[in-house]
């Protein structure tokens, strides 16, 4: 009876293990010329670049606005309204690349900080569709992604800051952050002159700390 008894309760016994669930990654902080020389450096490639390889925009939390909507909202300086289907008439912005304001958002663009080709040159090409639409709507990092005006986005077109940097001289520092801090999070490379750039120019900027999540 007891052996029988015995062979009831191991039938009925519940291995309980231990719940695991994936560490968030943890903030970094590095000063910015520290940051600029950690920067991996190798070739780039633009073999096989189409812009459709990173889907956008996505209403990624599906509450009605996407990307682009998204960041109108939060980077409003005068708060537009927001109508049915996430329709957004009014608001005013203003516009840090040439130090301009924009009333409405017809003339404002939605500005990779590090473009999608470029991105794509530096690693995001080995990556799948899926890393790269998280990239290309990249909502959790405020660097990734500025309202700015469309002369001022158009200009800047797939350029790095080897061949191009803000018209406005006083925004290059943060400009110079915001690219280091994005390639830091999304790991992705420079070449050769654009790592020579970056230090030549954050070399007269002061050394901030620089504080980037890496992306999952």
């Amino acid at each position: 009876m007891l052996i029988n008894a015995l062979r009831v309760l191991a039938a009925c016994a519940v291995v309980v293990l231990p719940l695991t669930a994936a560490t968030p990654a943890q903030a970094e902080t590095v000063g910015l010329h520290e940051a600029v020389a950690s920067l991996p450096v190798a070739a780039e490639s633009r073999e096989g670049y189409q812009r459709t390889a990173f889907r956008h925009w996505v209403d990624a939390d599906r509450d009605g606005c996407h990307t682009r909507a998204e960041v109108l909202i939060a980077e409003a300086v005068d708060a537009p309204e927001v109508g049915p289907g996430c329709k957004i008439t009014g608001g005013r912005w203003h516009s840090w690349y040439d130090d301009t304001d924009v009333s409405g958002a017809a003339t404002i663009d939605i500005d990779h900080m590090v473009p999608l080709a470029e991105a794509w040159d530096s690693g995001a090409s080995a990556w799948s569709a899926e890393r790269r639409q998280a990239y290309a709507n990249d909502l959790d990092a405020d660097r990734s992604l500025a309202a700015v005006t469309a002369r001022s986005n158009r200009s800047k077109a797939d350029q790095d800051p080897a061949t191009w940097m803000p018209p406005h001289q006083p925004s290059h520092c943060r400009y110079l952050e915001d690219w280091t801090a994005t390639k830091l999070r999304w790991h992705l490379t420079v070449d050769t002159d654009e790592h020579i750039t970056l230090q030549e120019l954050v070399a007269s900027c002061p050394n901030t700390p620089l504080t980037y999540t890496p992306a999952p």
